[in-house]
């Protein structure tokens, strides 16, 4: 499957703000549960105003054992 191209554009964009010093880690609280989430944030200065855009939140636990790597399609499914 092919990563969206909005996806991409996202990616771009933290990938400048990374190699502009412009990320932050971010404490903020889950919009449904109320759980905190440590949240990867883009940083701007706009007019004075620092605006951050979330990007996504780490993790808890064991990313080995919360994610898998794409299938390989010649391999079977097991």
């Amino acid at each position: 499957m092919a990563i969206p191209d909005a996806y991409c554009a996202n990616f771009d964009t933290l990938l400048r703000a990374a190699a502009d010093g412009n990320l932050a880690l971010v404490e903020c609280a889950d919009a449904i549960t109320g759980d905190p989430r440590f949240v990867v944030c883009a940083v701007a200065l706009d007019q004075g105003v620092y605006r951050l855009t979330p990007f996504g939140h780490l993790a808890e636990g064991n990313p080995f054992e919360l994610y898998r790597p794409p299938a390989d399609p010649s391999e079977p499914i097991v």
